[in-house]
C-alpha cells in the first residue's frame, strides 16, 4: 500500500473519530496546522522521514511541537502513527484530511496557480469569482510557479481555466507554426 492510499485511511478514520465526538472542526484546524507545520520546515520534513533517528526522538519533538496547541485527538493520531511505523505520512494525512473534511462541508478547494504570490486583495476577488461560479464556498490553495511567467491558472473540481502568459505564447506559437505550414 503506498503513501498516499495510507494517508487517505488515516485521514478517514481520524474524521469519522471526530465526527463520531463532535469535533470534526478543532480537528479540522489542528490538521491544518500540522500540515502548515510541516510544510514550512524541512528539518521536520527530515525528522519525520529519517530511518536512522530514534522514534522516541521524533515522538517527544512533535510533543513539543504540538501538544499545547491541538486536541487529544490529533495528538492520539501522531501516536498512532508512530506506533504503525507511518511518522511519514503525518503531513500526507493531515492534507488529506483538509480535503475531505471540506467535501464533507460543501467547500471547494480552488487552486491558483500564479507567478508571484497573489495580494490579500486579488485573493478576495478569485474566491467571490469562484464562489459566483459554482455556487458553493471555497477556500484557495495558492501556488506559485514562476514558469507560466505572468497572468494565473485557476482550477476548481475538473474545471480549469488558463489565463498565463505562458498559455497564450503556446497559443500563439501554434498560430504561427500552422501558418507557416499552411503558406
Amino acid at each position: 500500500m503506498n503513501g498516499s492510499r495510507a494517508a487517505i485511511r488515516y485521514a478517514k478514520a481520524i474524521l469519522s473519530f471526530a465526527l463520531e465526538q463532535q469535533k470534526e472542526v478543532e480537528v479540522n484546524k489542528d490538521m491544518l496546522l500540522v500540515a502548515n507545520t510541516i510544510q514550512d520546515s524541512k528539518e521536520l520534513q527530515l525528522l519525520l522521514s529519517s530511518s536512522i533517528l530514534k522514534t522516541e526522538l521524533k515522538k517527544s519533538t512533535l510533543k513539543e511541537i504540538f501538544a499545547s496547541k491541538t486536541s487529544a485527538l490529533t495528538i492520539g493520531l501522531i501516536n498512532l502513527l508512530i506506533d504503525n511505523k507511518r511518522l511519514p505520512i503525518l503531513g500526507e494525512v493531515a492534507k488529506k484530511y483538509n480535503v475531505i473534511y471540506d467535501s464533507l462541508k460543501g467547500i471547494e478547494v480552488a487552486k491558483v496557480t500564479t507567478a508571484i504570490p497573489l495580494t490579500e486583495e486579488l485573493n478576495q476577488q478569485v474566491l467571490q469569482k469562484v464562489i459566483e461560479i459554482t455556487g458553493k464556498q471555497a477556500t484557495i490553495e495558492s501556488i506559485i510557479n514562476p514558469d507560466i511567467i505572468g497572468g494565473f491558472i485557476l482550477r476548481v473540481g475538473d474545471i480549469q481555466y488558463d489565463a498565463s502568459v505562458a498559455n497564450k505564447l503556446q497559443v500563439l506559437k501554434r498560430q504561427f507554426e500552422s501558418e507557416s505550414f499552411s503558406s
